[in-house]
């Protein structure tokens, strides 16, 4: 796999889009590798106590999809400098997660791009939104 070159990307170019099923194994696995013991991540039962029909993502593991995202695009020497993200409808079992990103800034200086991402659900929506800066060569 390539790393993109900074010269090669330009505003507006926009990321292909990613979809990822939502699963058990996902949610719980990722919560644990995360070390985020919290029962709503790996017990259902807890999860319904919350209003919820099943167990459902961390924000650590959106964080680190959103990452992925952009990398599997930009490529391995892709350095990361900055992720914001703002979390809205949870993902829960069964759901789907439409990725989509969109290159909006870009910084001659440092030769970092800006690019806003989204995770959509297919049942409640924005499941997260926000925006990953990186350093391209």
């Amino acid at each position: 796999m390539n790393t993109l070159n900074y010269a090669d990307v330009s505003v507006g170019d926009k990321l292909p889009g990613l979809e990822l099923p939502i699963s058990s194994s996902l949610i719980s696995c990722a919560a644990l590798a995360t070390r985020d013991f919290e029962p709503c991540h790996h017990d259902k039962s807890v999860a319904q106590s919350m209003g919820l029909p099943d167990v459902f993502m961390n924000i650590l593991t959106s964080q680190a999809l959103m990452a992925r995202f952009v990398t599997d695009w930009s490529g391995p020497e892709t350095q990361m400098k900055a992720l914001r993200i703002k979390l809205g409808a949870p993902n829960v079992p069964g759901m789907v997660m439409t990725v989509t990103g969109e290159v909006v800034e870009k910084d001659d200086a440092e030769n970092s791009v800006n690019i806003e991402v989204t995770g959509e659900n297919n049942i409640w929506g924005m499941h997260m939104s926000g925006t990953v800066r990186i350093a391209l060569p």
